[in-house]
């Protein structure tokens, strides 16, 4: 009950405010009165084994600074970041704007972060021994060209750290950084990276997987090219998808809310997230890994993502909209449904 009623409060408030204030008391011993008991239904993957297959998608937590609150809201892994080598400030403000009647977002925040030295000293001293994955991305000051760099050495700072690495392409926030899923860009990217990984475990016999992100707004012909690399380079996974530049028609907000640049996520986003998650299955082959986020708000949204071939998924605009009840929701219902098949 007083979830709800810290929810209904924030939501009151200009939406970057909120969420700053949200992560401000999850990072705090305020968040003792928002945990609830996470719910136990072990899926393996990747070589690791999920509490259950609910996880927070990134850019919730950015720098890593509420880890333990997040901990105690039933997620069966976490995701933060993105980060980038350097911090930097992110887009002009405002960049976050509600679409209450359409249950969405759009934000356009540009990777702001404290950088990836911040976030490691979160991570060491956060304790948590749950299931976390770090998302990477490259500072905006970085050209294409040299963007290798910035994802080698933010995966080298935190491989050691976390179960697996998220490599971050598809924003459309950061100028040109979906140029990087095309062609020979995504090849060396995605070469280096493998590379990269490979030397790392040869020294110290410690391998972390690395999945990719990827957009949902690829043709069919770029995203089965995208499959193909990074299922032939030796990649772990994949994550679709990210937010879209898109609008559709059936958007009930203000116009002038719905026209805001940047990348929408929530309700809207399913239909278009679903048809890339089917997509990637087909191209993919049934055992690749695959995490499902995008558009997901109520527990029948998560089950149509499995059924399209998810192994695991995450939230995000539907834990802001819905709390950690949602998570406990998607979980129970999945249980009851695999032990009516039983």
């Amino acid at each position: 009950m007083l979830e709800f009623f810290a929810r209904k409060t924030l939501q009151a408030l200009p939406a970057e405010l909120a969420h700053d204030l949200a992560i401000q008391a999850l990072g705090s011993p305020l968040s003792i009165f928002t945990q609830v008991k996470q719910i136990q239904n072990p899926v393996k993957l990747m070589g690791i084994t999920f509490p259950n297959p609910v996880g927070l998608a990134a850019g919730f937590d950015k720098n890593g600074d509420a880890i333990h609150g997040l901990s105690k809201q039933g997620f069966g892994f976490l995701e933060i970041g993105t980060i980038t080598p350097k911090p930097q400030a992110g887009n002009d403000k405002p960049r976050l704007f509600r679409l209450t009647a359409d249950e969405a977002i759009i934000n356009r925040m540009g990777f702001n972060n404290k950088g990836i030295d911040y976030l490691v000293k979160q991570v060491k001293n956060s304790g948590y021994k749950g299931v976390l994955g770090i998302n990477i991305g490259k500072n905006k000051i970085t050209p294409n060209e040299k963007a290798v760099d910035d994802y080698v050495h933010c995966f080298e700072k935190a491989r050691t750290l976390c179960d697996y690495i998220t490599v971050n392409i598809s924003s459309p926030n950061t100028p040109d950084l979906r140029e990087l899923q095309n062609d020979q860009a995504l090849v060396d990217l995605l070469t280096a990276i493998k590379t990269k990984q490979t030397e790392l475990a040869d020294k110290d016999g410690q391998y972390t997987p690395v999945v990719v992100k990827i957009s949902p707004d690829q043709n069919k012909m770029q995203l089965k090219f995208m499959v193909q690399q990074i299922t032939e380079s030796g990649f772990d996974g994949i994550i679709c998808t990210n937010t879209t530049i898109d609008r559709p028609s059936t958007l009930r907000s203000s116009t002038d809310i719905a026209a805001e640049m940047g990348g929408l996520s929530g309700k809207p986003l399913l239909e278009k997230a679903n048809e890339t998650l089917r997509l990637v299955r087909k191209f993919a082959g049934s055992d690749f890994p695959i995490i499902a986020v995008g558009g997901i708000i109520d527990k029948e949204n998560a089950m149509e993502k499995f059924a399209l071939g998810a192994d695991l998924v995450q939230i995000y605009t539907g834990f802001v909209l819905k709390g950690n009840s949602l998570i406990n929701d998607i979980n129970k219902q999945l249980i009851s449904e695999n032990n009516r098949k039983a």
